[in-house]
């Protein structure tokens, strides 16, 4: 199943050749391949090799994308030479700073896989607007926490204090330019009421989805980024009360003893999309 919006993004080493044969049976919306951070210098070639030869194979349960490493590195071009041709859904792009990136990148895929940009220098924070209004291949942007509050000098908080304001504007700048927007990943694997927490706080804040690096971290990400049985009741709900004949033609209307609006109407049907993509 490929989605257009993962509410899961699960990265794991190109060149650990078991986690890529592990990630096939999981059940994660997109399984990124990573050549940039999980890959040592010298293993760069051959990590570049496996990932080619994995999406080749395919067999993931859902779409694949890889993050290659930044372009003016001296292994991002040879990364982006190496994948046309293959089935691949997604270009995850590191430290994107600027619009350009993007325009650079678009001049290098093919024209059916998306682009994620990744938001994580404070650069990129003062250019969040720009960015996600390069247009081209970019469907999605994602807050790298783990390089932004290193290059921030941030300290060290469980609600992430530091990051709401970035949370917010990387959220605001991915809907003015109708992008998905995913939440950074969590660091602790043996904490899952920390990570419960953090999905939850995403979800509030309004990302579409979330970054892990474990598979352990799937459940409770797909947990928060579905629509509970509440949500889908109630956008039906709405749905059946704007198709009703004494709706026709009417902006607001009473739907169990609230007024609702149009904008509820299209709110609600998003809903039931996404449901429909999570069963």
């Amino acid at each position: 199943m490929s989605v257009d919006i993962p509410r899961s993004l699960l990265f794991l080493p190109a060149s650990n050749a078991r986690a890529v044969e592990k990630a096939r049976g999981l059940e994660c919306d997109l399984a990124v391949l990573d050549l940039e951070d999980a890959v040592a210098p010298e293993m760069k070639a051959e990590a570049r090799a496996a990932a080619v030869a994995a999406i080749r194979a395919g067999g993931f349960r859902g779409a694949v994308g890889v993050r290659v490493n930044a372009l003016g590195t001296e292994w991002g071009e040879a990364d982006l030479e190496a994948l046309p041709g293959l089935p691949l859904d997604w270009i995850v792009a590191p430290k994107v700073e600027e619009p350009g990136i993007v325009d650079a990148y678009d001049a290098r895929m093919a024209e059916d896989v998306r682009l994620c940009a990744m938001i994580e220098t404070p650069k990129a924070l003062f250019d969040l607007q720009h960015i996600a209004g390069a247009g081209g291949p970019l469907k999605a942007l994602m807050l790298g926490v783990n390089d932004l509050t290193s290059a921030l000098g941030t300290g060290a908080s469980k609600d992430r204090e530091p990051l709401k304001p970035w949370l917010v504007a990387t959220v605001a700048a991915a809907r003015a330019h109708g992008l998905a927007a995913i939440d950074g990943v969590f660091n602790g694997l043996s904490d899952p009421e920390g990570l419960a927490s953090e999905c939850a706080q995403g979800r509030l804040y309004g990302f579409d989805g979330k970054s892990l690096i474990h598979p352990n971290q799937i459940e409770a990400c797909h947990a928060a980024f579905s629509p509970t049985p509440e949500e889908v009741a109630q956008a039906e709900t709405i749905v059946d009360a704007y198709a009703a004949p004494e709706a026709a033609g009417l902006g607001a209307i009473r739907v169990g003893g609230a007024m609702v609006e149009r904008l509820h109407l299209a709110r609600a049907q998003a809903v039931l999309a996404r449901a429909a993509v999570s069963r």
